[in-house]
C-alpha cells in the first residue's frame, strides 16, 4: 500500500504538541481542557490518515474521508469548548445534531454517494441546527446559537448551489472546512475577549486557519504557478496549539494567584489581600477626606458545631456565612475572612458611622436566621466591631486594632448576659424543684 511519508513530519510534530498539550492539560483547572485535548488527538489522526491518503481504492477513499473527518470534528469540538452555555441541555443536543450532519455530509461527499443523496445531506446541514434551535427557542436562546444557525444555514445554501457543478466537490469541501473553522474562531473571541498573548494567537491562529480554505482555492486558481509548500498552509494549527498551550499556563497563574489571596473554602479574600484592600479604602479615604469603616465579625457557638456536627458541617456554615454577608453588601465593598471564625468586612466611602452600624446590625441578624445543617436546624449568633476612619484610628493597624478591641467587648459583653440569663434560670430551676419538694411554703 502506497504511503505519504512526507505527512510523517507533521504526524511527530503534531504529536510532540499534543503531548505537550497534554501535560499542561493534566495540570490545568480549564473545564475546557480535555475538548481541546480530544480536538488534538483528531488532529493526528487527520495527518495520520493523510499519509495512507495515496493508496488506490477503496483503501485511499477511505483514507481521504478519516482526514477530512477528522479534522471537521476537531473544530466542531474546539467551537464546542468555547460555548458559554455548554450546561444547557439543547447545547448537547446541539452537539450531536452538528456532529451527525457534518459526518453525513464529509462522508457522502467524499465517498460519492448519488446527487439525491449528497442534496439531503447538504440541506440537513441547515436544516438541522435551524429546528433545534426554533425547538428550544422559548426555553433558552443566545446570539452565539443564532449565529451557528446562520453560518449552517449558508452553508447549506452554498452547497445546494456549487456542490453538481463541474469541480464542485473541491469547492464544497472547502467551504465546508472553512465554515467550521470560522465558527471556532468566532466561538474563541467570544469566550477568550481578555488582552493576553494566549488568547490573541489562539484567535488569530483560528482566524488564519478557516482563510487558509479559501486563500488556498483562490491562489491555485489565479497563481497556480506559484509552488506553496503544503507546511505553509499548515503553519495556523502549530500557531494555535501554541495558543491554547499559554491559554492554559495563563489560567494556571491566575488560579495560583487566586489560592494566594482567597480563602479555599469560602472564596473569599483572605488576611494577605485584605489587608491590601484595607490600605487601599485607607488611603483613598485619606486623599478625598472622606470616611471608610471596617467591621470585624466573630462566630457564636462554631467549636460546638464542629464538636457535635463534625467539621463538614462546620465548613458548610462558613460557606453559608460568607454567601450571606456577600449578597448584603455593596460590589465595591469587601468581605473576607481573616481566621477560622473571624470576618471582616471593609465598607469603601461614601459611608458613615450610622450606615456602617446599620450594616453591622444587618449581618447580625442574618447570623440569628436558622440555618439547616445535616437535617438539623441550628443558630448561630456573632459579636460586631465597628471602626471607622478617621474618627476611631488615623492608620490602617490602629483601626484593625479598634474593630477588634469593640468586637471582643462584645462577645464578652453577651457572654456575660448568657451567664447571667443562665444564672438566673438555675435559679428559678432551684426554687421549681425545692416547691416540688414541699420545702418552699
Amino acid at each position: 500500500m502506497p504511503v505519504d511519508w512526507s505527512k510523517l513530519p507533521d504526524v511527530i510534530a503534531v504529536g510532540l504538541l499534543a503531548w505537550a498539550f497534554a501535560s499542561v492539560a493534566r495540570r490545568s483547572y480549564a473545564p475546557v481542557s480535555a475538548h481541546w485535548m480530544t480536538g488534538w488527538v483528531l488532529i493526528v489522526v487527520h495527518f495520520a490518515a493523510l499519509m495512507f491518503a495515496p493508496a488506490p481504492g477503496a483503501w485511499g477513499t477511505l483514507a481521504q474521508a478519516l482526514a477530512v473527518l477528522a479534522l471537521v470534528w476537531a473544530g466542531l469540538l474546539f467551537t464546542r469548548a468555547s460555548v458559554p452555555y455548554k450546561g444547557e441541555n439543547s447545547s448537547r443536543l446541539m452537539l450531536i445534531v452538528l456532529l451527525s450532519t457534518y459526518t453525513l455530509y464529509v462522508a457522502a461527499l467524499m465517498l460519492q454517494a448519488p446527487v439525491w443523496l449528497l442534496n439531503s445531506a447538504a440541506g440537513l446541514l441547515g436544516a438541522g441546527p435551524l429546528a433545534l434551535a426554533l425547538t428550544y427557542s422559548r426555553r433558552f436562546s443566545h446570539p452565539l446559537r443564532w449565529f451557528v444557525v446562520g453560518l449552517n444555514a449558508g452553508l447549506s445554501v452554498v452547497l445546494l448551489v456549487f456542490q453538481n457543478r463541474p469541480n464542485g466537490g473541491d469547492f464544497a469541501l472547502n467551504a465546508t472546512l472553512f465554515a467550521v473553522y470560522m465558527g471556532c474562531a468566532i466561538h474563541f473571541l467570544h469566550m477568550h475577549r481578555r488582552a493576553t498573548a494566549g488568547a490573541f494567537i489562539s484567535i488569530t491562529g483560528f482566524f488564519i486557519w478557516s482563510s487558509v480554505f479559501v486563500v488556498g482555492p483562490v491562489q491555485i486558481a489565479l497563481f497556480p504557478y506559484v509552488n506553496i509548500e503544503s507546511e505553509v498552509w499548515n503553519l495556523p494549527k502549530y500557531v494555535v496549539a501554541v495558543g491554547m498551550i499559554l491559554l492554559l499556563l495563563e489560567d494556571q497563574v491566575s488560579h495560583s494567584k487566586h489560592l494566594a489571596l482567597h480563602d479555599d473554602l469560602t472564596g473569599l479574600p483572605n488576611r494577605r489581600l485584605f489587608q491590601d484592600r484595607l490600605a487601599s479604602a485607607v488611603e483613598r479615604a485619606r486623599r478625598t477626606r472622606t470616611q471608610t469603616a471596617l467591621l470585624m465579625v466573630d462566630l457564636d457557638h462554631f467549636k460546638q458545631v464542629n464538636d457535635t456536627l463534625g467539621h463538614h458541617a462546620g465548613d458548610l456554615l462558613l460557606q453559608n456565612v460568607a454567601r450571606l454577608f456577600s449578597g448584603r453588601v455593596r460590589r465595591s465593598d469587601t468581605v473576607a475572612r481573616t481566621g477560622g471564625d473571624e470576618f471582616a468586612v471593609i465598607l469603601e466611602s461614601p459611608i458613615s458611622r450610622e450606615e456602617a452600624t446599620h450594616v453591622g446590625a444587618d449581618l447580625m441578624k442574618l447570623l440569628m436566621e436558622p440555618v439547616e445543617l445535616k437535617n438539623r436546624v441550628i443558630q448561630v449568633g456573632g459579636s460586631l466591631g465597628v471602626a471607622v476612619f478617621p474618627e476611631d484610628a488615623g492608620d490602617m493597624d490602629s483601626l484593625c486594632i479598634t474593630a477588634d478591641l469593640r468586637m471582643y467587648e462584645d462577645k464578652r459583653s453577651r457572654e456575660g448576659d448568657e451567664a447571667l440569663r443562665c444564672e438566673n434560670c438555675e435559679q428559678l430551676l432551684t426554687v421549681e424543684r425545692r416547691t416540688e419538694l414541699g420545702m418552699v411554703q
